[in-house]
């Protein structure tokens, strides 16, 4: 819960706050241009946009493609990506309903993950079908399919996700300690240029940058770097080939995989890391990444 002492010491926190908790009454221009202040304490930039976030916030609002949804449900993506790379690479799917009471329980195996088509924080995970709390994953998963991310992030495509549950194979981290790695493609017109290996579901997550020749960069933006340095998995090569069949033909997209073993997974498409709110440190890398993005012709027909 934020403090009264917070917003003391972080004063453009309290318009932040303000503007996210009555997002439902700004237009889409609006709050992206008062949500980027309170956020960085100067002016978003739409006419001349330079820097990474200046630029998501601008294909946010005019580079609106017909297949966008498709790339970002967790559902739809996956026969997105399977189209392109193959079913060799996508995540099993067990089944996909509009309400968790709809699930039927004893055609899945002993172990799978829940999860919502819209959202990144309504997963459930079963280990074991006979000590799963049915009734806390049905809270969790009904609170997520009520969340709206379009309104809080204008990130566009999702009004037009479909809302449902997924069940998936649940992967298994072979190193026993109940994170998979992920490895998250920056990809610009096709080209990936910058990734970071990551296990995000760790108690204790780490996150570091490397380019595409497996030299450390200098980059944070939420997690600290590991204490050891990930060694290059033998299956980079083959990563950095399938994030550039994905992301053809996109100014810029994030081609996220998991890495089990030896075997390689599609994770999803993110048109717009954080939604365009990434905090970079050292901030420079925003211009950098900002420089990379050759925005595209408008198309604001939604």
């Amino acid at each position: 819960m934020y403090t009264v002492g917070f917003f003391i010491r972080h004063p453009r926190m309290i318009g932040n706050y303000l503007v996210n908790h009555t997002c439902w009454l700004w237009p889409d221009e609006l709050y992206l241009r008062l949500h980027f202040f309170f956020q960085y304490g100067y002016f978003l930039n739409l006419k001349n946009p330079k820097g990474y976030n200046e630029k998501c916030q601008w294909m946010k609002l005019y580079y609106k493609r017909p297949d966008f949804p498709d790339m970002v449900g967790k559902y739809t993506a996956k026969k997105w990506a399977a189209e392109r790379i193959g079913d060799q690479y996508i995540v099993p799917c067990y089944g996909v309903w509009d309400h968790f009471d709809d699930i039927d329980f004893d055609q899945l195996p002993n172990q799978f993950i829940l999860k919502v088509t819209h959202d990144s924080g309504g997963n459930a995970i079963c280990r074991d079908k006979a000590t799963f709390d049915k009734a806390a994953a049905k809270r969790k998963l009904e609170k997520a399919l009520q969340k709206d991310t379009y309104k809080h992030t204008r990130e566009w495509p999702y009004k037009y996700v479909k809302r449902a549950i997924i069940a998936e194979q649940l992967l298994v981290d072979p190193d026993g300690d109940g994170a998979i790695t992920d490895y998250k493609f920056f990809c610009f017109n096709g080209e990936p240029k910058v990734m970071y290996v990551s296990k995000d579901g760790s108690d204790n997550p780490r996150t570091d940058f490397f380019d595409m020749d497996w030299n450390h960069l200098p980059i944070r933006m939420r997690d600290l770097n590991a204490d050891v340095m990930p060694e290059k998995p033998a299956q980079f090569d083959e990563m950095k080939r399938l994030a550039t069949i994905l992301s053809k033909g996109l100014p810029h997209v994030r081609v996220d995989f998991y890495l089990v073993g030896q075997r390689i997974y599609f994770g999803e498409m993110t048109l717009w890391t954080s939604a365009g709110f990434t905090i970079f440190n050292p901030w420079e890398w925003n211009d950098t990444f900002g420089s990379w993005i050759q925005l595209p012709e408008k198309i604001t027909n939604d």
